[in-house]
């Protein structure tokens, strides 16, 4: 044999090794990029079955004790058809018939799934209980089959619906934890290649390629059922006492950032998901941005306190509860004449906290603005969170100073108010806020730990223990928070009434009523935020959203086993 020869043979061998692997590649994209049904109706009349092998999707548990499973999958069913073999033995009419009866379903929606010959797989039903399968398949239907399939199921229902989420009809988190843990929850998908014999059943010793599948990991949260449970019911009670549009709450532990609770109202059944409304759906504690107004008096009063331009003794004249400043008119609920800095933020007085504001600056304010991270995103572990509303201040104008401090002309969430409180209750310390623990694969591996982290010191110690002590004398009396004083405990607080902006100012009836608070004063273990969204007849925070938090403080105590005096001391790095 010449070279030549021999260089020819090579070119040809070379020619067909790649087309075989040119042939593999395609092989690949077609199995890998083709839907189920594309793939079966295209290979299975060759005598080939390829399909995938479904895993369970991850559990999610609660964070009390008895860790409880608040989502799990469920063994269900999918009734599928042949078409094409129902067809040729004109039966299409008839199983139509007899399977509507049923399923509850027309005959003449099922013939519109059925009538297609030319397709070897259809759906009847997704989702079928065992009850139904089996009173179905009894009939014997040629050309009906079933596939093994999951459906996911909340066992509380409602409970938690805002945090948790759901998966849809696919298995792929849409919603809450499922969403944000679904590359975690979802595991990994099997696939099975392989020979089917004349009778259409699967030749084992022909199979092609069998990939099992990896099942999802579990994901445990530090939401507490029993402390969401109490939440709950007093947001159910505060609905209907007050004939509210909404209302939400949360509860957090002070030192690790962990949250305890979240809920809201309106809220919906998980397993009910398709058939909510939008309103209902949306997690307000972290996606409804609001003024907050005075429970944002904290921020300029621990700024000017922190600067050292004001002490809590000193005198601010109030004006009688009326002010022109720039032009515009500021009002007090209640009008005082002198009132020291303590006493202003115990009656909450607009003027005073204004004129504290106006001395700290527009450059210093922005900074503890900043600091304690308004307009920015708290980072917790959710989906649909909103950064709330900070105008750069650069562009303020010349009352922006006056106004925000007193929580106008600014937004932020639930969440985001929260985070102040506690900042105050933590000796300065910011939090971030979480509420996945951990999340576990099958094999017991630890997958992701959440853990606390500080996201900054807006304020001192000594300042942040100054602003515990004015926050305690909301709710003494005098104060503006009497309502949520609990007996035995020291609690820290501030209430807000914010009107609702409208077209060209503010509304004259609607309210948002909010109470923000801690406990106890002097080691805080817990805080609670309660937002109530137009509250009728009464709008203010001391008098819809104070009691509130009083009934989930009273309870949460108790169940926490939180001492009047608890001396666990305050976090730090």
């Amino acid at each position: 044999m010449t070279d030549r020869d021999r260089n020819i043979r090579l070119e040809w061998l070379a020619l067909a090794l790649a087309l075989a692997f040119a042939g593999l590649v395609v092989r690949l994209v077609y199995l890998h990029l083709l839907t189920d049904e594309t793939i079966r109706q295209s290979v299975e009349d060759k005598g080939t079955i390829v399909k995938p092998i479904l895993t369970g999707r991850g559990r999610i548990l609660e964070g009390s004790k008895a860790g409880n499973i608040v989502a799990l999958n469920v063994g269900m069913f999918d009734l599928c058809a042949d078409p094409a073999l129902l067809a040729k033995s004109n039966l299409t009419g008839q199983v139509a018939s007899s399977l509507g009866t049923v399923l509850g379903v027309t005959s003449e929606e099922l013939r519109g799934r059925l009538n297609h010959p030319e397709k070897r797989f259809a759906y009847v039903a997704r989702q079928v209980p065992d009850d139904l399968v089996h009173q179905i398949m009894d009939l014997k239907t040629p050309g009906i089959f079933t596939r093994e399939t999951t459906l996911r199921r909340y066992p509380q229902g409602g409970t938690m619906c805002h945090a948790l989420g759901f998966s849809n009809l696919e298995g792929v988190g849409s919603a809450g934890v499922e969403l944000i843990a679904d590359k975690y929850l979802k595991g990994s998908e099997g696939f099975l290649e392989s020979r089917l014999d004349g009778r259409r059943r699967e030749m084992y010793g022909w199979r092609v390629q069998d990939i099992q599948p990896q099942e999802g990991a579990d994901v445990y949260l530090t939401l507490d059922e029993n402390v969401q449970y109490m939440v709950e019911m007093a947001l159910d009670r505060a609905m209907e006492k007050h004939r509210a549009r909404g209302a939400w709450a949360i509860v957090q532990r002070i030192r690790t950032g962990e949250i305890l609770a979240l809920a809201n109202r309106p809220n919906f059944d998980l397993n009910e998901f398709r058939t909510a409304r939008p309103e209902q759906m949306l997690n307000r504690a972290i996606g409804q941005v609001y003024e907050p107004g005075s429970t944002f008096k904290v921020v300029a009063i621990a700024g000017a306190l922190n600067e050292g331009i004001i002490t809590t003794n000193q005198i601010f004249n109030t004006e009688n509860g009326r002010w022109s400043y720039m032009g515009k008119i500021l009002r007090d609920y209640h009008p005082y004449s002198q009132l020291t800095v303590s006493d202003v933020f115990k009656k909450s007085s607009n003027i005073g906290t204004a004129k504290i504001a106006i001395q700290l600056g527009n450059e210093r304010f922005y900074k503890y603005l900043k600091g304690f991270s308004i307009g920015h995103k708290t980072g917790v572990d959710l989906p649909g969170e909103e950064a709330g509303l900070l105008t750069p201040v650069e562009k303020w104008s010349g009352i922006s100073v006056s106004r925000i401090a007193i929580g106008q002309g600014v937004a932020v969430t639930a969440l985001q108010m929260l985070g102040v409180a506690n900042a105050v209750a933590n000796d300065g310390f910011l939090m971030k806020p979480y509420l996945i623990r951990r999340v576990v694969a099958k094999d017991g591996t630890v997958l992701y730990k959440g853990a606390p982290e500080v996201m900054g010191r807006p304020i001192r110690g000594d300042t942040a223990q100054k602003m515990r002590d004015l926050m305690a004398r909301v709710t003494e009396p005098g104060g503006t928070g009497t309502k949520g004083a609990i007996e035995g405990y020291q609690v820290g607080g501030k209430t807000g009434s914010a009107q609702k902006p409208t077209a060209g100012g503010y509304s004259e009836t609607d309210y948002m009523a909010t109470f923000v608070g801690f406990l106890p004063v002097q080691n805080p273990e817990i805080s609670i935020i309660v937002t109530v969204d137009e509250p009728q007849p009464f709008h203010t925070g001391g008098l819809v959203a104070a009691p509130i938090f009083k009934e989930i403080a009273e309870q949460a105590v108790r169940y926490l086993d939180i001492s009047p005096s608890a001396q666990t001391g305050l976090a730090g790095p």
